[in-house]
């Protein structure tokens, strides 16, 4: 009697866990950057931290992380990692601070892309954007697989801006001599209350965007730009799993995008009539100087700006 009783009460939480949508969401985490990338995930505010918070990716290979139904955080790229001389984990960007390859409740240190996830929020609504308000180190897509509702759209950036990257945001090797490896915010970078909306600017009436934000959002117009992008960035779904795509490739949001079948009128994820000249910015020159390039050749040219600007991946 006795055994059938745990037998039954096992299935009781079984069927509990089922109904109350326990580890009913995952995120497909995939690395298609030349080199191994160290991914990390912070839960937010009364969320528990995730059983993993940081691993190692290597190039081409993919891992899925279960959730809560409801979880709320954020997931990010670490790159250029390893182990100091007295043996602790430390990545040149988007290190959180652990000291281990776990980041264990540690968040990115600017400049990283940041994907971020609010799960069964208002109207069982999953809200998700990817963000360059902290600056850039990686491209990334975010794909809602499955969804039911809420638009389920595609969304993330899709090009290496850090060759391009304004001199005075620029993040180098080498003590800032060698290859660029990230890109910092406005606001990290001058600590003006204007770029980080702070202080009198820290309304969307006093807080507009910047050159410097303009240059992010003009390559990736789905993205998080500034602190009051919201119109044009946070996107809904409901009942999805995520694929999470550290540098997918030009023509994966083409894919996407047919498949899903959006509407035109949606933002692009790739500006196609807009390429950076990285040597401009490479010289030093100001910023004030930004050249652009128009193209009318139609997609074929815009595939070939956008591989362009991936190259290299990081």
């Amino acid at each position: 009697m006795d055994r059938l009783l745990l037998v039954a009460v096992a299935v009781a939480v079984a069927v509990l866990c089922l109904l109350s949508g326990v580890h009913s969401t995952s995120f497909k985490i995939v690395n298609k950057c030349r080199r191994t990338v160290w991914p990390g995930l912070l839960s937010g505010a009364n969320t528990a931290q995730l059983p993993t918070t940081g691993f190692a990716l290597p190039s081409g290979a993919s891992r899925t992380v279960p959730l809560p139904r409801s979880w709320s955080g954020r997931i990010w790229g670490r790159t250029l990692c390893g182990r100091d001389s007295q043996g602790r984990f430390a990545c040149g960007t988007g290190d959180c601070g652990s000291g281990e390859v776990e980041c264990r409740g540690g968040g990115a240190k600017p400049p990283a892309t940041l994907a971020e996830f609010t799960l069964n929020g208002a109207n069982g609504l999953d809200f998700y954007d990817v963000s360059l308000v902290d600056g850039y180190n990686l491209p990334m897509l975010v794909v809602a697989r499955g969804g039911k509702s809420g638009g389920c759209s595609a969304t993330g950036c899709l090009v290496d801006l850090n060759g391009a990257c304004p001199a005075q945001l620029k993040v180098a090797t080498g003590n800032g001599t060698g290859r660029a490896v990230a890109c910092r915010s406005a606001c990290e970078a001058f600590g003006d209350p204007q770029y980080c909306c702070s202080g009198p600017y820290a309304t969307p009436d006093t807080c507009q965007p910047s050159p410097y934000s303009l240059f992010f959002k003009n390559a990736c117009p789905r993205s998080y730009s500034y602190a009051y992008d919201d119109k044009t960035s946070t996107y809904t779904c409901a009942g999805a799993d995520y694929i999470i795509i550290f540098c997918p490739l030009p023509y994966t949001s083409q894919k996407v995008l047919t498949a899903r079948k959006e509407s035109a009128k949606l933002l692009p994820l790739v500006n196609k009539t807009t390429m950076y000249l990285m040597s401009k910015y490479a010289s030093g020159a100001s910023f004030s100087g930004l050249l652009q390039v128009q193209f009318a050749w139609g997609f074929a040219i815009s595939v070939l700006t956008s591989v362009i600007l991936f190259w290299p991946y990081l």
